[in-house]
């Protein structure tokens, strides 16, 4: 099944793109909330952010909310990414099971800070002595269920707010997701529909200098904001059986994002021995990307609670490195 859905479904861009052109890339710039699009934690990233059908723990709220009633137990997650120009990323998020048949909730914090940067003009380039920055934030709440040990959905609300310099945008968006895992084969796959909802208004106001005679003060007119909903079809499959004592899963994803052109993502997580983790992916149709994204991990679960410390490296073509670091326990 998960063969026949995910050929359908590059045959029908194939044969789409040889009866009409793409007209992805036109679609650039044409969304608001872009901090909503960066990976939250170290794994994903590592794997080329094709972790849609995989991230089984915390870190599912961001992925994809039908993952989150598929975590064996409760799950806390933690991480920071350094982001290019020192901005920094943190990303806050835990699960708890409720009851069986599996019913999940959730909550998760992302938020992102520029840090000061001085504020300049026309007539004073060097800075106004004044300083600003910018503060992105989306807080939500999940609910998911698995109907059976093979299929589970999910559902996730999110205030979303981006403010800076007396000018705020808020709005409420939904993550949507379902999952199924292939009876005994070891394949797995997953539907997702992320930062769905209504266009924002911004609200304040950011009066801007005219060069005139004398100079004059304008208040800025603001267009709505249209957020950066992403469909995602994401497929995955363990190579080795779970009795084996090293692990390797192969995962594999389509992103179809309102704002660009569809885009295809792959990769590979080994775990030895249930203790290192090691992790490679790489996302195709991205102009910045010309390297993969690599990762590590380290399980530790001598003392109950399963620990994982993990590590993700991306770099772009002309943005430079990002480095993440985080942790999850669970439970």
């Amino acid at each position: 099944m998960m063969i026949v859905i995910i050929g359908a479904a590059f045959g029908v861009r194939v044969a789409s793109a040889q009866i009409l052109p793409s007209f992805g890339g036109d679609r650039s710039g044409t969304s608001g909330f872009q901090f909503l699009k960066i990976p939250a934690d170290p794994r994903g990233s590592a794997l080329g952010e094709s972790a849609v059908a995989t991230a089984t723990d915390a870190t599912s709220l961001f992925w994809n909310p039908a993952l989150a009633a598929q975590a064996s137990g409760p799950s806390f997650a933690v991480s920071h990414a350094e982001y290019f120009a020192d901005v920094r990323l943190e990303y806050l998020a835990f699960l708890v099971p409720l009851s069986r048949p599996s019913l999940t909730i959730g909550a998760s914090v992302f938020v992102l800070n520029s840090g000061d940067m001085d504020v300049t003009t026309e007539f004073e380039p060097f800075g106004t002595g004044e300083r600003f920055r910018f503060v992105d934030l989306a807080a939500g709440l999940t609910v998911s269920q698995a109907l059976t040990d093979l299929f589970s959905y999910g559902v996730t609300a999110k205030y979303i707010r981006e403010s800076t310099a007396g000018v705020e945008t808020q709005s409420v968006l939904f993550d949507i997701g379902v999952f199924y895992r292939v009876g005994s084969t070891r394949a797995q796959m997953a539907v997702a529909i992320r930062n769905f909802g209504p266009d924002a208004d911004p609200t304040g106001e950011l009066p801007r200098v005219v060069i005139d005679d004398p100079p004059s003060r304008l208040e800025t007119e603001f267009e709505s904001i249209t957020p950066p909903t992403t469909f995602l079809l994401g497929a995955a499959y363990s190579v080795f059986p779970v009795e084996s004592p090293n692990q390797l899963l192969v995962s594999a994803q389509l992103s179809n994002p309102n704002d660009n052109a569809e885009n295809w993502n792959v990769g590979l997580e080994y775990v030895w021995r249930n203790t290192l983790i090691l992790r490679s992916g790489y996302r195709f149709g991205i102009d910045e990307r010309t390297l993969p994204a690599v990762g590590a991990g380290v399980l530790f679960d001598e003392l109950g609670p399963e620990l994982r410390f993990d590590y993700g490296y991306d770099q772009l073509e002309r943005l430079g490195v990002v480095h993440r670091v985080g942790m999850v326990v669970n439970l």
